[in-house]
């Protein structure tokens, strides 16, 4: 028995047909059935139900399954081990970020990253937090960047910065003539917000002291999907939105002067790095996290800051 008679095994467990499974594990169909058929052999039962179109699994058969797929987890987090306590910044990451974070952080410090480290091969995916905190807690994801606490203690959280949240006014609003706003400023019926999914929504509803019925009696009831889409709404059709502060770098010096910073203590949301409780390579999260660091043009917001729950 070997590892990769395991790996053809599970192909075949996920494609249903010996031809497809040989062709997504790089090996002639031959070569896979005589692998296979080896290790049944060896173990003195049948783990496919050859007859079968698609290619179903004996009952004995599910239970190797299950076990073969552990035992290869077990392998690559073995790997992930060493690869951690020998400091070595090579091999393969998935990395996840939120929607209201990606467009705006990933320019900033992704490029830089991959060129001090071109050992290291980085998946990136966008997903709502939601997504990526199940991602983080199945293995699907190595490392999230999104807005915490979480509160869930099967993962870890290591802050990385405070990014403060700023008014996006039209003219013809009471805050646009304000230095600075206030929750109570903001006309609730004129204020754009993002769909659900999305954290920094449950973040604008604490900041405001929103109650889902203040929006859902109001004629026009629209929920974006993207921070750009906020500020477009803003203005062509007038109202207020709520911007986190690297989304609003690359404002036109126009709609620069639309932004209205809140009174102190001024509302923040913490920006972690997260990664699943199990998670050992400890090199590329620090690296990660170095560079980020270096490349966030966050300026000082003092002692005092409100941080916003996503709960």
């Amino acid at each position: 028995m070997n590892l990769q008679q395991l790996e053809y095994v599970l192909a075949v467990s996920r494609h249903r047909h010996f031809a497809r499974a040989a062709e997504k594990s790089n090996v002639t169909q031959p070569t896979l059935s005589m692998m296979i058929k080896k290790l049944e052999d060896e173990l003195g039962v049948k783990i496919f139900d050859r007859k079968k179109s698609p290619v179903e699994t004996t009952p004995e058969g599910k239970e190797i399954i299950e076990r073969a797929a552990q035992i290869l987890a077990d392998v690559t987090k073995l790997k992930e081990y060493v690869q951690g306590i020998r400091l070595d910044v090579s091999g393969e990451i998935n990395l996840a970020i939120i929607p209201t974070l990606a467009p705006y952080l990933l320019p900033l410090f992704l490029q830089s990253f991959i060129e001090k480290h071109p050992a290291l091969k980085v998946n990136i995916r966008e997903l709502v937090t939601p997504d990526l905190v199940a991602a983080l807690k199945s293995g699907a994801v190595d490392i999230g960047l999104l807005a915490t606490p979480t509160n869930d203690d099967r993962l870890i959280e290591q802050p990385v910065f405070y990014e403060e949240f700023i008014a996006y006014v039209s003219e013809n609003e009471r805050a646009y003539k304000k230095r600075y706003v206030l929750p109570k400023d903001i006309d609730l019926s004129k204020l754009w917000l993002l769909e659900e999914g999305h954290c920094m929504r449950n973040q604008v509803f604490n900041l405001c002291e929103l109650k889902k019925r203040d929006i859902e009696s109001d004629r026009l009831h629209y929920q974006a999907g993207s921070l750009e889409t906020l500020k477009n709404l803003v203005d062509h059709n007038k109202g207020i939105t709520i911007l986190p502060y690297l989304a609003t770098l690359d404002l036109s010096r126009q709609q620069q002067k639309q932004l209205r910073e809140f009174a102190p203590p001024k509302p923040v949301r913490e920006i972690s790095l997260v990664v699943n409780a199990n998670f050992s390579r400890k090199a590329v999260l620090n690296a990660l996290r170095v560079e980020i660091d270096k490349a966030v043009p966050i300026p000082s917001m003092g002692n005092k800051k409100m941080v916003l729950g996503i709960a």
